[in-house]
C-alpha cells in the first residue's frame, strides 16, 4: 500500500508572509490535495530574537485568506529542541557524529589559512578522529556530523533533475551547538522525519541544503523524502524579488484590493503551467497539479498580469460578496469615510456593482468608483472631469436640469430619451451632454452609465449636484 502523501510548509516567523513563501505553500497544498494527502504547517521559530507572535499570526492569516488550509495542529519547531538534541546524541552513538572542541579563534585561523591557500573556508575535520580524552578542560563542545569524504551525494529532484554534489566539497557541519541548541540543518531533518513528510517542495535556494540534510538522513538510516526545488520569483527586472520591487507581503496584496482567488490563480502560473490555461479555478488547479509541470526557469512577477487576472475575478464575483470585501478593505486601510458611506448605502452600492465591476481591476478601484453614491456635496471634481465642465457645458446641463426636473418617470429609459431629444435639439452628439453630466454628478470621467447614476442617486440628489455645478437652484 502506497504511503499517504504528506507535504509541509515551514516558514520562519520573522516578518510578514512573503509572496514567494505563499507560492511555496500553494504548491505544497495543491500537491497534497491532488493526492488526497495532508499538508502540515511547521513554524520554524528557532531564531528567538527575530521570531514574533505577530509574524506567526501573519502567517496564519495569510494562509487562511488564500484558502490554503493546513492539516493537524501547527508545529512550533523551537518546542522540539530536546528531540533534536536527542537525535544528535543518537548520531554520536552510531559513530555518525563527533564532539568538536575547536575554539572560535581556532576556527577563524582555519578559515584564514584556507583562504590564503585558495581553498574554501571550511572546517578541516581536526576533531573527527581524535580521542575525546584529548579534549581541553572547560570547553563546551559542539557536535558535528561526519560527512562522507569521498563519492557523491545525489539529489533526484522533481524540478532540477539529477543534481550531484561531490562529497569532498562538504564539510563536517555543526548539528548541535555548544549550548545544546540544534542547528537549522538538524532540526529540519528531524521534524520532516517525525512528521512523516513524503515530499518537500521549497525554493531552489535550499538545494545545497538538501545535500547536507541527506547526510543526516543517511546517518540515521531514515528514508529521504522526495524533493522539488522551485526557482525563486524574480522582479520585472529579472533580479530576485526584493523589497525594492514593491509590496511583498500577502497582507499587502489584500489591502491593495486583490481577491484571494486571483492571487491563487496568478501565483500558480508563476512557476507552474497547464497547457495554455491562464484562468482556472482552485478545483481545476488541484485536479491538474503535478510536480512535473513545475517550471525550471525563474518566473517574473508582473503587476499588469496580476491586475488583469484580478479584474477577471472581480467581473465574475457576486455583488454581495464584493460589497463585503469592499467594506472590509476600506476599513482595514483606514478609509473611514468610504467605509461609512458603503455601510450607509448598502442597497445602492449593491445595485450599482454590476455596472461598476467591468470597470475595476482591484477592490480599491471599486471603492473609488462607488464614491459617487455617498459623496458629500459639493462634490470634489478631479482634473480630468473639470476639463469637461466648460462654460458651454455648464449652460447645457443647466438647461437639461430644468427638463429632467419635470420628468415624472425617473427611469433610465425616460432620462435617456430626454437626453437624446435635448442633444438633437442643440445639434450635439449625446456624449457632449453625457460627459459633462458625468463630471458634474460623480466628479470623475469614469462611472457607470450616467443615466444609471442618476437613477441610483435619485432625482433630488441629481438636481442638487447639478445645481452645485451650474449655480442654478
Amino acid at each position: 500500500m502506497a504511503k499517504q502523501v504528506v507535504t509541509r510548509f515551514a516558514p520562519s516567523p520573522t516578518g510578514y508572509l512573503h509572496i514567494g513563501s505563499a507560492r511555496t505553500a500553494l504548491f505544497s497544498w495543491a500537491y497534497a490535495r491532488h493526492h488526497q494527502g495532508k499538508m502540515l504547517l511547521r513554524i520554524e521559530d528557532t531564531d528567538r530574537e527575530r521570531s514574533t507572535n505577530a509574524a506567526v499570526q501573519a502567517i496564519f492569516d495569510g494562509l487562511t485568506w488564500l484558502g490554503l488550509n493546513w492539516d493537524d495542529e501547527p508545529i512550533m519547531q523551537f518546542s522540539r529542541a530536546e528531540r533534536h538534541a536527542e537525535v544528535a546524541r543518537e548520531l554520536l552513538a552510531r559513530g555518525q557524529a563527533y564532539y568538536c572542541y575547536c575554539s572560535p579563534e581556532e576556527l577563524a585561523q582555519m578559515r584564514e589559512e584556507a583562504r590564503a591557500a585558495g581553498r574554501p573556508p571550511r572546517y578541516d575535520g581536526r576533531w573527527r578522529d581524535r580521542d575525546p580524552s584529548e579534549a581541553p578542560a572547560g570547553v563546551a563542545p559542539v557536535i558535528r556530523i561526519k560527512a562522507p569524504q569521498e563519492g557523491e551525494i545525489v539529489v533526484d529532484d522533481h524540478v532540477q533533475g539529477k543534481v550531484v554534489f561531490k562529497a569532498e566539497n562538504l564539510d563536517d557541519f555543526i548539528i548541535l551547538r555548544s549550548d545544546g541548541t540544534p542547528t537549522y540543518m538538524l532540526a529540519v531533518v528531524v521534524d520532516d522525519h517525525d512528521m512523516d513528510v513524503t515530499h518537500i517542495i521549497r525554493g531552489d535556494d535550499h538545494l545545497t541544503n538538501a545535500a547536507r540534510q541527506i547526510v543526516i538522513y543517511n546517518g540515521m538510516g531514515w528514508d529521504v523524502p522526495e524533493m522539488a526545488h522551485i526557482p525563486l520569483i524574480h522582479g520585472p527586472d529579472g533580479a530576485k524579488l526584493s523589497k525594492r520591487h514593491g509590496a511583498l507581503g500577502v497582507a499587502a496584496y489584500r489591502q491593495m484590493g486583490y481577491l484571494p482567488e486571483a492571487m491563487i490563480n496568478y501565483l500558480a502560473r508563476l512557476g507552474w503551467s497547464r497547457g495554455d490555461a491562464e484562468i482556472f479555478s482552485v478545483d481545476q488547479l488541484v485536479d491538474w497539479f503535478s510536480l512535473e509541470d513545475l517550471n525550471k526557469g525563474a518566473a517574473r512577477f508582473d503587476f499588469v498580469k496580476l491586475e488583469s487576472i484580478n479584474g477577471h475575478y472581480i467581473r465574475e464575483a457576486a455583488p454581495q460578496r464584493l460589497y463585503e470585501v469592499m467594506l472590509e478593505t476600506a476599513t482595514e486601510v483606514g478609509r473611514d469615510i468610504d467605509a461609512a458611506g458603503l455601510a450607509a448605502n448598502k442597497d445602492t452600492v449593491l445595485a450599482a456593482l454590476p455596472e461598476l465591476q467591468p470597470r475595476a481591476k482591484t477592490v480599491l478601484e471599486l471603492v473609488d468608483l462607488a464614491q459617487f453614491i455617498y459623496a458629500m456635496r459639493p462634490l470634489s471634481i478631479d482634473a480630468a472631469a473639470a476639463e469637461q465642465l466648460t462654460v458651454d457645458a455648464r449652460a447645457h446641463i443647466a438647461e437639461f436640469a430644468k427638463i429632467v426636473r419635470g420628468l415624472d418617470d425617473w427611469s433610465v429609459p425616460a432620462i435617456d430619451a430626454a437626453a437624446r431629444a435635448f442633444a438633437e435639439q442643440k445639434g450635439l452628439k449625446l456624449g457632449k451632454i453625457a460627459q459633462p453630466l458625468r463630471a458634474a454628478l460623480t466628479g470623475r470621467t469614469i462611472s457607470p452609465g450616467i443615466f444609471e447614476v442618476m437613477v441610483l442617486i435619485g432625482k433630488e440628489e441629481t438636481l442638487a449636484r447639478l445645481s452645485d455645478q451650474t449655480g442654478l437652484s
